[in-house]
């Protein structure tokens, strides 16, 4: 998997493709949330239109990064899932959980209007 990463206009944008399994790029994702965290970064879009697969350990990391920014009066969202990783979203019920949107410029506005 690869990944990128900016912050702009106070939210951080991550853009991941791939396959996203956690075991390999997964700390190294982490160690991005928490110094954006450490910036007091409180919004997270993460554009997962590239990621061709998902494992459990996948999940756990979007998950960890949900928790990590919730935990700091934050808030998530997820960008234009592909069909494959959508269906995984609703059979384990993380649509319930996660802002998902079509677009950066929309997560970012649904980010924004958190406040």
């Amino acid at each position: 998997m690869q990944y990128s990463h900016k912050i702009e206009s106070g939210v951080l944008i991550l853009s991941l493709e791939g396959d996203l399994i956690g075991e390999i790029k997964g700390p190294e994702l982490l160690d991005v949330i928490n110094n954006a965290i450490g910036e007091d970064v409180k919004y997270c879009a993460i554009d997962i239109s590239g990621v061709k697969y998902i494992n459990s350990s996948g999940i756990g990391v979007l998950i960890t990064i949900l928790t990590k920014f919730r935990n700091k009066d934050g808030e998530v969202c997820l960008i234009n899932p592909s069909d494959h990783v959508k269906k995984l979203l609703i059979i384990t019920k993380l649509t319930a959980i996660f802002n998902i949107t079509d677009d950066l410029n929309s997560a970012i506005e649904k980010l924004q209007s958190v406040d």
